[in-house]
């Protein structure tokens, strides 16, 4: 088996803005492996800055190491990953895919076969009129699922934001989710899910920064708002450290994200523990381009969850690897059309 990596920096349409900033772009390398019959597995390593465990810095350099022991015949173990769960998980996707052929086609999944998966409509931080203007096109296009991003603008419009939504559509009709990016302090947080209770939301995600456990839990036992964890699960790497974060905690929900935790192994072993403790969940993309998106697509369809999932972030990208993936009345499907990775081989 050969390998190598090509880095591709993914250009936003439109600059979109969290709690942590407005991204402009973002940074993907893709492991790729060639086998003797000439098929080649690709996995990507997606990483945002400031959010994974990765530092820009090092990831090349550590995707360069692996590329160099697969070529000398050495044999990778997932303890040589450390906590770097984004160049793990390019290894896993990379192996899987050219176990299979090297079609991107990991999972034998009912996505392949026709049955699409429910997405949630993601509606970035901006200016009021902004952020409007996405909800009314999510809707028009078919979503009934929409995610807010949330605690970037002044709290008020946010509020009036969603009760705006409330006006026209009832809980039946639409469902809202909203993400806070841990973007509330600890002293406010409770007062401001006080007053988003009151419009009938799904939940919010890490209304508060992670690492702060006590502190969540309290928010999590007096909340009238169910409670997502998401960068909360950043790091925590051991069974026994995941156990304890759920029983500490104890959340409404959890979402996982494999380029963030460590890949499709690592997300199970999360779903095994919340599932023993009821806990719900759901699987996020967190920004790859379409060959990652792919990959969690088809393996949360292995699942069969019947909740709307945070796929779809795709079409963000003017530069994406064209796919057969597309959405189409808030539904992530897989085409028959063939993939092109020129843009990888430039």
């Amino acid at each position: 088996m050969r390998t190598q990596y090509k880095k591709h920096i993914l250009q936003f349409k439109v600059p979109s803005g969290t709690s942590r900033g407005v991204l402009r772009n973002k940074y993907s390398w893709f492991l790729m492996l060639t086998d003797n019959s000439g098929n080649i597995g690709v996995g990507e390593c997606s990483v945002i800055e400031g959010l994974n465990p990765e530092s820009l810095s090092d990831v090349e350099g550590y995707i360069e190491k692996i590329c160099n022991k697969i070529n000398e015949g050495e044999l990778i173990s997932r303890e040589w990953f450390g906590n770097k769960p984004s160049v793990l998980f390019a290894y896993e996707m990379a192996m899987m895919d050219i176990e299979r052929g090297g079609q991107r086609r990991l999972f034998d999944c009912p996505l392949l076969h026709g049955s699409p998966i429910p997405i949630n409509g993601l509606v970035w931080m901006g200016e009021l009129p902004y952020m409007r203007q996405q909800i009314i096109e999510k809707i028009q296009s078919g979503y009934r699922c929409i995610k807010l991003k949330i605690a970037a603008i002044d709290f008020q419009e946010e509020l009036e934001l969603i009760k705006g939504i409330r006006r026209e559509f009832s809980e039946d009709d639409i469902e809202i989710r909203v993400d806070a990016n841990g973007g509330f302090t600890v002293d406010e947080a409770l007062d401001r899910l006080e007053h988003l209770s009151q419009y009938g939301l799904h939940s919010i995600e890490q209304p508060i920064k992670a690492n702060q456990w006590e502190e969540m839990a309290r928010l999590v036992e007096h909340s009238p708002l169910p409670i997502a964890l998401d960068e909360e699960l950043i790091g925590i790497k051991t069974y026994a450290d995941k156990k304890q974060l759920l029983q500490i905690i104890n959340p409404e929900y959890i979402i996982l994200k494999p380029s963030l935790v460590g890949g499709f192994a690592e997300s199970k072993e999360w779903i095994n523990l919340a599932n023993d403790q009821k806990i719900g969940w759901w699987i996020t993309s967190a920004l790859e381009s379409n060959v990652g998106l792919s990959a969690i697509a088809q393996w949360t369809s292995t699942l069969r969850s019947d909740m709307y999932q945070g796929l779809g972030t795709g079409q963000l990208f003017t530069n994406n690897i064209p796919c057969p993936l597309y959405i189409h009345n808030g539904h992530l499907h897989h085409g028959d059309d063939l993939w092109d990775l020129d843009l990888l081989n430039d």
